[in-house]
């Protein structure tokens, strides 16, 4: 159905893409993968005719042999949404915040099958429903704020399978996405693949997940293809050295030694906090107590919407509770303006979209200065921008330079950086690897284990990644509906779960076939998926 032949893409002279060719099938899954930067997107972006202004691109994309790149915007726009389809990584910014969900997800079958709005919106009900977010909990008239990370992105697939697309390119769709609504939503899109036909381009950096998923595979560096085929030969065979670079990434565990037991810095006792929504309430946190030892890295996973990230602004003093309390170095922490800059201080933070959490206009030095307000700006300032700068793995002339000029591994070790300049005692690190790729991802988890070596860091470490969280946590804690239920160390907890929740968890998790990581031949790799809700 869809060809692409030699496509390369050039921006302001620089190449990105160099000789691109796919073949896209209906009815079969096509995985396309690695490192941030190496051109799977732009990939996506040509083939959608969303590339920038300043790109030129040559070679050919054809749907059903017609030519897409030469095609005017105007019938380009006629194929997107209901010929080609594409979930989009980010889906904060790919949702209209000013819009209810409802009217987001109709506005496509308004505008492409020229239906009423009352029509539509019924429609849009049964799409929402089929993603998981069903009635009556999650109503029409949400605003995409209301939600959590992986219920927008649960929005922004409704939205792109509205109109069963014959091509659906998804980039990156599970990534802000806990490992059962992963794996439902992964059987879902495979689901449409095989039953209505439909070509899926899965965009990912995720090996295991191509391996449950994909027919074939394609392995992309420097916006070239180095190697691709069917993906069970590819993952056994591993020919080019940047595949098996890929593959000891995925299985990477930083070396560090389990800390001992050790007096509490951070004790959280039956904390209460609701939210009120439209046609009710939600009690995002129902009486979760915990502790984090001094040295100690605690893991806490959970499903989208559970509340971890709830807890993760109270502790941070961000959030009020409206029961229980939280202490740190035996002070009460309290939000907003009532928390001593002090007691602030002794905290660092580290979030998921690290882009999103610094300001575009401000240069490197003055965005990692920032928490100096908190402990008043020492006049050797630049001095410590630099050694921060240094203990991240960044040069000191990086200090003048903008945010926008670093990739999203270098911008996550640049808020770990403005995290450690004042010295904290705890760092909240709140999906701050989930959008990663394997390689990069290594790195950061290395960097935090020697971080907390050299200073003696306590972290509390929430993921929905129970991989991730095996190598880096000394206890994990899971959570469900706002309460914590159970704990234990890594190996209890996701080697033999006691709690039915940890073992749906552990269940959804997807894996590489054993005998395909040894390269030995045989196995389909098809892990078991959950059927889609």
């Amino acid at each position: 159905m869809i060809r692409l032949d030699g496509l390369s893409v050039a921006i302001g002279g620089h190449p990105v893409l160099d000789g691109v060719s796919l073949d896209l099938a209906p009815g079969t899954i096509t995985g396309l993968v690695g490192e941030s930067g190496s051109g799977k997107s732009m990939t996506a972006l040509a083939v959608m005719g969303l590339l920038p202004r300043r790109a030129q691109a040559s070679g050919r994309v054809t749907l059903d042999g017609r030519s897409l790149l030469d095609l005017p915007e105007r019938a380009m726009c006629r194929i997107r949404g209901r010929r080609i389809g594409m979930i989009f990584q980010e889906p904060m910014t790919a949702l209209n915040p000013l819009m209810r969900i409802g009217d987001q997800v109709a506005e496509v079958l308004r505008l492409h099958k020229g239906l009423g709005r009352a029509a539509a919106l019924a429609q849009a009900r049964e799409r929402l429903d089929r993603v998981g977010l069903s009635a009556p909990r999650f109503p029409l008239a949400l605003y995409p704020h209301e939600l959590s990370g992986g219920q927008r992105q649960r929005v922004a697939i409704a939205m792109a399978i509205a109109l069963r697309p014959g091509l659906l390119i998804a980039d990156e769709p599970t990534t802000a996405l806990d490992v059962t609504t992963q794996a439902r939503i992964l059987a879902l899109l495979r689901s449409l693949a095989r039953q209505e036909g439909m070509a899926l381009l899965l965009i990912t950096h995720d090996l295991a997940v191509v391996a449950g998923m994909a027919d074939r595979v394609a392995v992309m560096k420097s916006g070239r293809i180095v190697e691709s085929g069917p993906t069970g030969a590819v993952f056994r065979q591993r020919r080019h050295p940047y595949t098996r670079q890929l593959f000891a990434a995925s299985r990477h565990k930083p070396a560090r030694s389990p800390r001992p037991a050790a007096a509490p810095l951070l004790e959280v006792r039956d904390a209460l906090r609701e939210y009120r929504l439209t046609g009710g309430s939600l009690r995002a946190l129902d009486g979760v107590s915990l502790t984090v030892g001094r040295g100690e890295s605690v893991g806490l996973v959970g499903e989208s919407g559970c509340g971890k990230s709830t807890l993760a602004r109270a502790v941070l003093g961000l959030d009020p509770l409206q029961g229980g309390r939280i202490r740190l170095d035996g002070l009460d922490v309290a939000a907003g303006s009532r928390m001593p800059p002090g007691l602030r201080a002794r905290m660092g933070a580290v979030f998921q979209d690290p882009f999103g959490s610094f300001d575009p206009r401000w240069r490197v030095d003055r965005l990692l200065a920032e928490p100096f307000h908190l402990t008043a700006r020492p006049a050797d300032w630049r001095d410590r921008v630099g050694a921060a700068l240094a203990e991240v793995g960044l040069g000191p002339g990086d200090a003048r330079r903008f945010i926008h000029e670093f990739s999203g591994g270098q911008r996550q070790r640049l808020a770990l950086a403005r995290a450690l300049i004042i010295r904290p005692a705890l760092i909240v690190l709140d999906e701050a690897v989930s959008a990663l790729d394997v390689r990069v991802r290594a790195q950061v988890l290395d960097l935090l284990a020697r971080l907390q070596a050299d200073h003696g860091l306590s972290y509390l470490f929430i993921s929905h990644d129970l991989s991730v969280v095996r190598g880096i946590a000394d206890r994990v804690l899971v959570m469900q509906a706002g309460r914590i239920v159970e704990e234990g160390p890594p190996e209890q907890v996701i080697g033999a779960p006691r709690h039915d929740h940890t073992r749906s968890l552990v269940a959804a998790m997807p894996e590489i076939p054993a005998e395909w990581r040894q390269g030995r031949p045989g196995g389909s790799g098809k892990h078991a998926l959950p059927p889609p809700p």
